[in-house]
């Protein structure tokens, strides 16, 4: 008497599990909450920011009349035009309101509003920036990807290469980058912005390159590393004993996969490049913001460095929010909302 064999009945496609979707309002919810906690972190900056010129050690009084002595009714005027016989926090609140229409005060040594002079200087600081996180992301991934594929002598040399570069302060990479190319082969000017154009980026090439070294070597390494453990992956590996093309395999896995955390970091990389130009500005003397701030600085030109301080600050929070939501919309094994977990 033969046994009697049970079979699983194969489910509909429409009994299959499909894959979970988010719900409609999740990713509102979720870009809208982004949205707020971007807003109350400014907030707490511009209070920072604020607040420093109270940290200092002296008064504010101090560094605006610098340290000249005055007659009472010019100090009763200044105390007036600056407010500073009104408490902190109306001081701030006024502050703040008029950051929001786009009046950060007066400068104390130029005596021209401030946003007059920071924009005037904003276009070197912003080509810098741009070039510079083209370079990290065209050269950084290129060297990246291919050294991750292609495992050898070739791909250990440029890694211990990179690694030496990283090691290289920002300072120290721009004297050596105008000593070979400025100095010796005189391919690229020594200091200057140059004039709008083509003028302005001939002149930006040596600095954004200094400002990019470092985060070359690191978003290389860092995708290196990704693309590495993609293609020791148990799905990479089954794909490619069943025989198909280990190209495809490549772009349609291994690449895909591996663009995720890399791209975000070398978003955030990007971000830090803003606080790495101070450095740059100065040596290069381009005139942009970051030379602007550290000149402000040393002249107690407090409306100035305030300005700049929550700009740069503004311009980091930012990039970070858009850099969090591009990658939780990209990536839809990211978790928005209780819903999804």
């Amino acid at each position: 008497m033969s046994e009697a064999i049970t079979t699983t009945p194969t489910p509909a496609p429409s009994e299959r599990a499909k894959p979970k979707r988010r719900p409609p309002g999740a990713l509102l919810r979720f870009v809208a909450t982004r949205v707020m906690g971007l807003a109350v972190t400014l907030v707490i900056a511009s209070l920072v920011v604020f607040g420093a010129l109270y940290a200092a050690p002296g008064n504010p009084l101090t560094y605006l009349t610098h340290g000249r002595t005055m007659s009472p009714e010019a100090i009763a005027s200044i105390k007036a035009e600056y407010h500073l016989d009104d408490p902190v926090w109306q001081q701030y609140l006024r502050w703040l309101g008029g950051v929001l229409h786009g009046d950060f005060g007066t400068s104390i040594i130029y005596n021209q509003p401030v946003a007059t002079l920071v924009g005037n200087r904003a276009s070197a600081t912003l080509l810098l920036v741009v070039m510079a996180a083209t370079i990290v992301l065209v050269v950084g991934l290129a060297i990246g990807t291919l050294t991750g594929l292609k495992p050898g002598w070739l791909s250990r040399s440029a890694m211990a290469g990179a690694t030496a570069v990283m090691a290289v302060p920002t300072s120290v990479g721009a004297v050596v980058l105008i000593i070979v190319f400025a100095v010796d082969l005189e391919w690229f000017p020594v200091f200057g912005a140059g004039g709008p154009g083509f003028d302005g980026v001939y002149h930006t090439v040596l600095p954004s390159l200094a400002l990019a070294l470092a985060s070359v070597a690191f978003v290389a390494r860092l995708a290196q590393t990704a693309i590495r453990q993609e293609l020791s992956a148990d799905h990479v590996q089954t794909a490619i004993s069943r025989g198909l093309p280990r190209g495809a395999v490549v772009r349609r896995h291994v690449i895909r996969n591996a663009a995720m955390p890399v791209l975000t970091v070398a978003g955030l990389t990007i971000a830090g490049l803003i606080a790495g130009s101070v450095v740059v500005e100065q040596v290069f003397q381009l005139g942009g913001l970051g030379q602007f701030l550290v000149s402000s600085v040393q002249q107690k030109d407090f409306p100035v460095v305030q300005a700049i301080c929550l700009l740069y600050v503004a311009a980091f929070i930012v990039l970070n929010t858009l850099i969090d939501i591009a990658y939780t919309l990209l990536d839809p094994r990211v978790s928005i909302g209780k819903k999804d977990s």
